[in-house]
């Protein structure tokens, strides 16, 4: 489920930023972008994240940005000197600045790395905390807008069965007289014993009724199961397949045209909870 959170704070002389962005995956995929001072910190960020949002393709950023003038990269005093003894050696222009290409080699310049206090690492993981709230909140009212959708769309299916149902009533007894009226124009004679068991054979593979009883059956569990408190994506995955197994069967049963087309919209409906379900945890 897609989610967004973000908290920044000043903490002594710096500022300090959490961001959380997460994107639809089916397993935790976590993806950090963590300063060298809170390095040490990212296996128990990661676990938090675990436990908390559970799964989903997780970008986790924390910065900090020194407030103050003062320039913590310092010049390493041994490696330039060193750089400039071997320029030494070589056949250079006779007054060339040996300082100014020594000091354009790697590793001249040192970060020294800062001491994080316990109270700073106490305020960092507040602060990534909160932004993982912001995701909460943020997913809570995405899950909403989704819960709406899935009540509607449900509702939607159930409205096409109860037609299904209406034009069901009429239809077997409507093949019943095509066929009679074939053989009839057909002019031929026919035991009517035989043909009588050879049409109830024939109009029970257009018999819908059990289909429409589990169709019926799955709508409701998949209400039920939409209401509960617990992790059910991928519950609700599985109810929505034989969902559709019901109304791909009705289809190939129908033999009527407008029944035909209540199967099309169905499956329409149908699509478009599964596309959302990819956001369901």
């Amino acid at each position: 489920m897609t989610g967004f959170g973000k908290v920044e704070s000043i903490f002594e002389n710096k500022t300090i930023l959490v961001e959380v962005r997460t994107l639809n995956s089916k397993n935790l995929d976590v993806n950090s972008k963590i300063c060298n001072n809170y390095k040490d910190l990212e296996s128990e960020f990661r676990r938090e994240i675990a436990h908390s949002l559970k799964r989903g393709k997780i970008d986790l950023t924390i910065n900090n940005k020194s407030l103050s003038d003062k320039n913590e990269s310092k010049i390493n005093l041994e490696i330039v000197k060193d750089y400039i003894s071997q320029l030494k050696k070589l056949p250079l222009n006779e007054g060339s600045d040996l300082l100014s290409i020594a000091m354009k080699f790697p590793g001249v310049m040192k970060t020294e790395k800062e001491i994080i206090s316990d109270f700073e690492k106490k305020e960092v993981f507040k602060l990534f905390k909160n932004a993982l709230k912001e995701v909460d909140n943020f997913r809570d009212q995405e899950g909403k807008i989704i819960f709406k959708d899935f009540t509607d769309r449900i509702a939607v299916i159930e409205s096409f069965l109860k037609k299904i149902t209406k034009i069901d009533k009429n239809r077997i007894q409507s093949i019943k007289e095509k066929l009679k009226k074939t053989l009839k124009d057909l002019k031929v004679t026919i035991d009517k014993n035989r043909f009588e068991q050879e049409l109830i054979f024939y109009l029970e593979k257009y018999d819908i009724t059990e289909e429409k009883i589990r169709l019926s059956n799955h709508l409701n569990y998949f209400k039920k199961t939409l209401n509960d408190n617990n992790y059910s994506g991928k519950k609700l995955g599985f109810i929505s397949q034989e969902i559709g197994r019901e109304i791909n069967t009705i289809g190939s049963k129908a033999n009527d045209f407008e029944l035909q087309k209540l199967v099309v919209q169905m499956k329409d409906e149908l699509e478009k909870i599964k596309e959302q379900l990819l956001n369901v945890l």
